[in-house]
This record gives C-alpha cells, structure tokens and sequence, in this order.
C-alpha cells in the first residue's frame, strides 16, 4: 500500500510536469511574441529588436508593421505584446486600455523623432510656416500628402493643430517611402514623412532617398527650424516627437525585456546608430591624467 501511494505521488508529479512543460512562459531571454509599429517606426524598431535577437537567441519577436490606430486595438485585444507610439492617447483610449487590459499605462520613452516635410528638388520652397501648414490642411486643393488616415503622421501633426484627423484634408500615397520616392511628380505638394524613414547616416538607401527630395525647415515665432540632432535634442523644431513604448504584458516578460533593453545603453545606441536622438542620454565621464 505504501509503495503504491508513493507509485501515485511520482506519477502525478510527472503529469504535472507536463503540463507545466507544455505552458511555456516566455521571459526576456526566451520565447516568442509580436509587437507593432507604425511604418513610419519601421526601421528603428527592426534594428532594436534585431539587435536584441542577437544577444537572446532564444528569442523571437516578430514586428507587425500597420497604422498606429490598428496598432492599438490589437494591443487592447492582445493580438502583439507592445506597441509603439508618438502621439498622446485620448482620454477614451486610455479608458479602453485601463477596462481591456487592467494595467496602468506606462510609456517608455527610448528615441526622439519628428514628422517632416519634403517637396520635389527643384522647388523653390526652403522653409513652410506653421500657418500655411494649417491652411492648407483646411484646403479643399490637398496639397498635403499623407501615408494615410490612422497613421502616425496624420495623427500626430492633427494633435500638433489642436485638430481631428477627420478635420483635415490631405491628399494619400501610401508608405514614407513611396511618397519620397514620387513628390518629384506632384509639383507644389508636400510630402509629410517620418525623420526615421532617412535618416540613417550610413545608409546607401537612406542617402537616396534624402538626396532625392528637399527636406523644408519650419518656420515657428519667425525663426526657421530645420529637422536634425540638435533641434531634436532640444525640442526647438515644431514637429519634434518622442516614440514610446506600450504593453499589455503583466509580467517582467520578453516584452518588457526588448523595452527595458531598447532604454538602456545598448538600445540607446542602436537608436543613435538611426540617426535619430536617443532619448535616455547616457552620460560619459572621462578622466585625463
């Protein structure tokens, strides 16, 4: 009788762990996920998560690239892990989050982009004001060409505004690169893309694409800003904007792993390698002796 509850106890022990065997839990230096970004985020956050795959191999995490908005609805309904994002969320959308997911939202800033204006090379525009911008987003001639509607772009230059992106009127080519890639077709429109989309300094395909088009300066309280590290660092240029991360993961997992890891030095200098400002500086001290 003895040996047989022990025979019980030891068979119940391994079916327990089977099962457990069977529910993997990923942590940050195993396991699989998905997160999303905009594609205008594309290439920063390819590099991070290449980057962190390559010091976890054991890990996967596979990158949806889809418009902000929809971004959002599958983090709420826990089809990615993490999202990125540029814009402020809305007072509903932070309700949604908190009754969906029953976590605090908690952004974790790793890069500084912005959203900037390109036209056709031999335009004779240098700089647009914030003025004519706004006019011509209330313009029936759409003069302003977009990545299109639910995309970060809209969605952070309408919250620029004080304005819905449902207000604005805008013409569409769709992807950053796309609507680089032909502005020399339509001219006296202006292109609005993301900084991340050319701006990796040792790019060959990145150099293309800067050379290819005029990037305007930004007229504000009369003084032109033009889009690079410094007016970046310093916030001066209008359109300037900090991506974040989001999850709905409840737990110290992979997700949170790539975002603690994309914060901290190493992905801080992936984002620097963007060409892009990183956004937890990291100081260096140096002693001379």
């Amino acid at each position: 009788m003895k040996y047989r509850i022990i025979l019980l106890i030891a068979l119940f022990t391994l079916a327990s762990s089977c099962k457990k065997n069977e529910r993997v839990i990923d942590d940050p230096s195993q396991g699989t996920i998905t997160i999303a970004a905009d594609e205008s985020f594309q290439s920063v956050i390819e590099a991070l998560t290449s980057r962190y795959m390559a010091l976890n191999p054991a890990t996967k995490i596979n990158v949806e690239i889809k418009k902000e908005d929809l971004a959002f609805l599958d983090l709420l309904e826990n089809k990615v892990r993490a999202i990125v994002l540029s814009r402020d969320l809305t007072v509903r959308e932070k309700k949604a989050f908190k009754d969906k997911i029953d976590l605090e939202i908690q952004p974790a800033k790793f890069a500084v982009d912005a959203v900037v204006f390109v036209v056709a090379k031999n335009s004779p525009l240098t700089s647009v004001s914030l003025e004519h911008l706004k006019s011509e987003l209330l313009s029936d001639e759409k003069n302003i060409i977009f990545d299109g509607a639910n995309a970060s772009n809209l969605n952070f230059v309408a919250q620029k505004f004080k304005m819905l992106p449902s207000d604005l009127k805008f013409s569409v080519i769709a992807g950053n690169r796309n609507i680089i890639q032909q502005i020399n077709n339509y001219p006296g429109k202006i292109g609005v893309v993301s900084l991340n989309t050319l701006s990796r300094p040792y790019d060959k395909e990145s150099e293309e694409l800067r050379n290819s088009v005029k990037i305007l300066g930004v007229e504000s309280e009369g003084k032109v800003y033009s889009p690079d590290i410094t007016t970046l660092r310093n916030m001066s240029y209008p359109f300037t904007r900090v991506l974040y991360f989001i999850t709905n993961e409840p737990y110290y997992g992979l997700g949170n792993g790539l975002i603690r890891f994309s914060c901290q030095q190493l992905g801080q200098i992936v984002v620097q390698k963007e060409g892009l400002q990183p956004y937890n500086i990291i100081p260096r001290e140096v002693q001379m002796r």
